[in-house]
This record gives C-alpha cells, structure tokens and sequence, in this order.
C-alpha cells in the first residue's frame, strides 16, 4: 500500500451534482494530514464529495486477502462518513464496498474490518486479493464536510489496535 497516498478529488459534478469542495495536505491540530472539506449538496441529483487514492502509485492491484481490515487514523466534525473499497473485479465506477465510520472532532483511530464491508451496486463478492482503490466519501445528505486523515494502514487479526504515531487507541466502527 502507497505510505504517503496522493489523494484525488471527486465530487457529484462530473454526473451534473453542485457540491464543492477541495482536499488538501496540511497539520492539523498538530498532525500532518489529508483533509476532506466542502459543501454536499442534494442539488441537481448531487450529494457526495470524495478523496480517493490507488493502493499502489501504478494503479496495479494489492492482496489484501491475509488482513482484517484498515485503521484510520481521522479527525472531523461528528458527521458520519464512508470508506469505499474498490477492487479489480468492479466494472463500473459508482460500485464498491462500503462502511460508514464517524470522525470525531478528536484524532481517533477507526477500525473498517474488511469482514464489515457491504458491496454497493454490484453482486460481485469482495475479493480482497484485487483491492485498488481506497474513498473517504461525504454522501447522501447536504451538510459541511470536515474530515482529516493522519494515517492509514492494514492490520492483522491479531494486531493491537493501537496507532503507532500518538498513542491513539484504535477501535472498531460503531456507525453503521
């Protein structure tokens, strides 16, 4: 998995949608991170904004089959947001695997449990051997985006849980 991701962003307007918004590489509250920030808008048929980025820097795939899931380690608003894993086996763009988490407005490690993961428009069963593509996604609902992301890895079922940089206790997602 890339150590440093190069995060894209993505917003409804490429199929007509009006949310803004932007993702940057700043501290935060002492952190170097990613951020997620805009307005989601149910405008137009709209309502998500994204930051997503490849597993690998070439696109190629990464076997994830041997982990439990990833740990984020995130900080927002208290809104509620998804991750999306998207694999080789997926043909579409608006298909993936999804978990909602919340990021609270302290940093906090979250747990995705690949075994949690829910396919999303697609009857295609997860197949973690071809993971590619990882979303952090504000969606479904108009409101202000505000999430930044510190860290991300894979962790075994037999791992601690806790992040390596602070000291921060890691767990499970609790939104559903």
């Amino acid at each position: 998995m890339t150590p440093n991701p190069d995060w894209t962003y993505v917003a409804d307007t490429v199929m007509g949608g009006v949310s803004q918004g932007q993702v940057t590489r700043e501290v935060v509250q002492g952190r170097k991170a990613d951020r997620l920030t805009g307005q989601v808008s149910l405008d137009n048929d709209g309502g998500f904004i994204q930051m997503a980025t490849d597993l690998r820097p070439d696109g190629g795939v990464v076997d994830l089959s041997g982990s439990a899931g990833l740990e984020l380690t995130v900080l927002g608003n208290g809104e509620v947001y998804e991750i999306r894993l998207r694999t080789d086996d997926l043909t579409r763009p608006w298909q993936s695997y999804r978990l909602a988490f919340t990021a609270p407005d302290v940093w906090t490690c979250v747990r995705i449990p690949f075994a949690e993961l829910a396919p999303h428009r697609t009857q295609v069963p997860l197949n973690l051997s071809k993971a590619r593509r990882v979303g952090i996604l504000a969606i479904g609902r108009a409101f202000s985006a505000d999430v930044a992301l510190a860290g991300m890895r894979i962790y075994d079922a037999g791992t601690a849980g806790q992040d390596a940089d602070a000291d921060v206790a890691c767990h499970p997602s609790v939104t559903r």
